[in-house]
């Protein structure tokens, strides 16, 4: 499912219009941006969370040479199935 898809499923589900539920879907991508760059955790209770988890350096090597070369460390976000949506997928 790409955006579009998305917005259109928002859009029937929620009988919004097509513009609001992108203005909405917006929001939450904006919102939870913030959250994670601020260092927040952001849960929704049955569908899951999003976090920011660090990634130490690391040596790795290059595929096309096999020569090692230096990764840094960074920040990456991660997300987290809840229970409910766990359980659902998996029926």
């Amino acid at each position: 499912m790409n955006k579009a898809e998305l917005i259109d499923a928002i859009a029937s589900e929620s009988k919004l219009t097509k513009a609001d539920s992108a203005r909405a879907l917006t929001a939450f991508v904006s919102a939870t941006t913030k959250a994670l760059k601020k260092g927040d955790r952001v849960a929704l209770v049955g569908f899951g969370s999003f976090s920011i988890s660090k990634r130490a350096a690391r040596t790795g090597r290059n595929p096309q040479t096999g020569k090692a070369i230096k990764i840094s460390a960074k920040k990456v976000a991660k997300f987290k199935a809840g229970a409910e949506l766990s359980k659902t997928v998996n029926k």
